[in-house]
């Protein structure tokens, strides 16, 4: 793990380290808040800009491949960057672009174009990607190697909470508009993501001013060798590959799995409830993960929650009714600790090297665009409840790299 020094502290050494890590941890807290806010307003966007646009489905999901998008061709860079100047203006600059992206929604509106939405939306994607990028290894670095995970899964926490929000927010500010002519609609989205831009541009003031702990080694000059030479970092890499496009692919699939496509259980508002329930565990899991993880290892919880996930689906494809339901709704609780596990133990020992590994392991949340279309066209010649198996292979690798692949000299 690279080197922390402070700047600006008082008092004796240790004590004001403390307060310093423990006050930087919470402004990077608001950072992961914001980034799962933003990224699950796109849920709201894509039943909006289908209506407004007259879309058909594979249009409309251009909103997440504009997203996920920013993540393959953003992220490599993002990790050269933030070598150059540092996690701190890393984060400024990621804020600054995230709240342009946020501000092009007015113009989008204005001008009614579904093209200029997408470009809109992969600014904004690739300023959080670079918030990702910075953040993700800063938050690492506070502290102790052996809590590491600890400490990213109570942000990834706060994460969580803006992805259970986010819908609330978007659905009663753009989804509830009474008025039904077109430039009623598009404007709908204005007020709302201007409201995002003005406080993603407050908090990269904030961030610009306040002192924080530095990580010295990303201020150096740039370090020989490459990070893609460390095997347990490309391993973590298919991992978060894996993770992001299985629990993408559930998380899409569900109200369609409780419906007609599956379960037979319930219509689209009654299952958006139990969507609910399954984000709502994540980020109660989160929580759980951060204590349990100061006891027990990073990888042996990876390993233990892979292998209920794994159990948890094919109870939910051999049943059916409220066991499949619930089987299917709990995969969101073991989910939790998955995403900032894989990254904290594939950055694990890299050195300078760190934000260099950063980006490579951001660049492969592209399975969230991917692995849902290898589920989808199993589902459409299969059925739903088969697709599943595409998660379980995901979920396995997973389990190999808790157990083997994770491990370094």
């Amino acid at each position: 793990m690279v080197s922390i020094s402070t700047t600006g502290a008082s008092g004796s050494n240790s004590q004001a380290t403390g307060m310093n890590y423990k006050g930087a941890l919470a402004l990077l807290t608001s950072l992961f808040f914001m980034w799962g806010f933003l990224t699950c307003m796109n849920d709201i966007l894509i039943p909006h800009l289908r209506g407004l646009f007259d879309l058909t489905i594979t249009q409309a999901m251009m909103v997440q491949f504009s997203f996920f998008g920013a993540y393959f061709l953003v992220s490599l860079p993002s990790g050269w960057i933030i070598g150059k100047i540092g996690y701190k203006m890393g984060i400024v600059t990621g804020l600054g672009v995230a709240g342009i992206g946020a501000a092009m929604f007015y113009p989008a509106a204005a001008l009614h174009s579904y093209g200029f939405f997408l470009f809109a939306l992969f600014v904004l994607a690739s300023g959080i990607v670079v918030l990702q990028v910075a953040a993700n290894p800063y938050v690492a670095e506070l502290g102790t190697s052996e809590t590491a995970s600890s400490r990213l899964n109570l942000t990834q926490g706060f994460n969580a909470v803006g992805t259970t929000v986010a819908p609330i927010f978007g659905a009663w500010l753009i989804l509830d508009n009474a008025n039904q002519d077109i430039a009623s609609k598009a404007a709908a989205v204005q007020i709302p993501y201007v409201g995002l831009a003005l406080t993603l541009l407050l908090i990269a003031v904030v961030f610009a001013f306040v002192k924080l702990p530095k990580i010295q080694d990303t201020e150096e000059k740039k370090a020989e060798g490459s990070a893609w030479k460390y095997k347990h970092l490309i391993l973590g890499a298919v991992g978060i590959f894996t993770y992001v496009g299985a629990e993408v692919s559930i998380g899409s699939a569900l109200v369609m799995y409780f419906g007609d496509e599956g379960l037979h259980l319930f219509g689209e508002a009654d299952a958006a409830k139990y969507v609910s329930i399954f984000w709502g565990g994540a980020m109660v899991g989160r929580f759980i993960g951060s204590v349990v993880m100061q006891k027990i290892s990073a990888a042996k919880v990876l390993a233990f929650n892979s292998v209920m996930v794994v159990v948890l689906i094919v109870i939910s494809m051999l049943t059916t009714g409220y066991v499949a339901l619930w089987s299917i709704v709990l995969v969101g609780l073991f989910n939790s600790i998955m995403f900032p596990t894989i990254f904290t133990l594939g950055i694990d020992g890299l050195g300078k090297h760190t934000s260099q590994g950063s980006g490579i392991l951001c660049l492969a949340i592209v399975g969230g665009a991917i692995v849902p279309m290898i589920m989808g066209m199993l589902a459409d010649n299969f059925g739903l409840a088969n697709s599943f198996v595409v998660a379980i292979l995901c979920y396995g690798y997973i389990l190999y790299y808790a157990i083997k692949g994770h491990k370094h000299k």
